[in-house]
């Protein structure tokens, strides 16, 4: 019998990858009226009737990056009480639980970051995504993936070319994904470390070159990440 794997935010742009890669699990995706993941019992109801072995968390509020600062009542609800309540029901149902956070935890100064490193968000969507991580390391049956993907091709016409980070597509995360499902704790997921500008152009050769100003709250300066323990498990 195939294990059964529930996935909140399916409807999101990693969310489609998943629903198209073919694997040998039963992945259910609610819709967010199925799942309210602001409504404990209305999480409690579903997950009593579908049962599943696995929670892939992806719900919660990401872009526009400038949301998290003026609206932080709704960063604070999508993605700290969101992913707790899901969190909670979890643990009272022993499901398995894998949240995707973010490399941008990270301090962002010097880069090759690893999964024992000091945290310390540089702006509040960061802060959002790490309020969620604290409720899901409360609960021992569980996996945190702090990954840094994005769209293929690069979408955007103009690249940081002093920004390193450690991209990777959304159909490369979904290869990875189904290697660490029984895996534990923390594990960073991502690609090599590479200025943005330099991964842009791989694929998009028109992007333009712009520099992001010391200390800009948008975005670390290198959130790059040391991928060691996810390359042992998937080489």
């Amino acid at each position: 019998m195939k294990k059964k794997i529930v996935v909140t935010g399916g409807s999101g742009r990693f969310g489609y990858f998943l629903k198209n890669y073919s694997s040998k699990y039963n992945l259910v995706f609610p819709t967010k009226t199925q799942l309210d993941i602001l409504n404990l019992k209305n999480i409690k109801k579903y997950l009593d009737k579908i049962k599943p072995n696995i929670l892939i968390h992806l719900a919660g509020l990401s872009r526009p990056m400038k949301i998290h600062e003026e609206n932080i009542n709704k960063s604070i609800d999508l993605n700290i009480i969101g992913t707790a309540n899901i969190t909670k029901i979890c643990s009272q149902n022993n499901i398995k639980l894998i949240y995707f956070s973010t490399n941008y935890v990270y301090p962002g100064k010097i880069g090759n970051y690893s999964e024992y490193d000091p945290v310390l968000p540089v702006n509040n969507y960061a802060w959002s995504k790490l309020g969620g991580e604290a409720s899901v390391r409360l609960y021992k049956n569980s996996l945190i993936l702090r990954v840094c993907m994005t769209e293929k091709p690069f979408v955007h016409d103009r690249a940081f070319a002093n920004v390193k980070t450690s991209f990777m597509y959304h159909e490369d995360v979904v290869k990875i994904l189904f290697k660490l499902l029984n895996k534990y704790g923390i594990i960073n997921v991502g690609g090599r470390s590479q200025y943005i500008y330099n991964f842009a152009r791989k694929d998009n050769p028109k992007v333009k070159k712009i520099f992001l100003k010391k200390n800009d709250p948008r975005m670390p300066i290198d959130s790059s990440m040391n991928l060691s323990k996810l390359n042992k498990i998937v080489k």
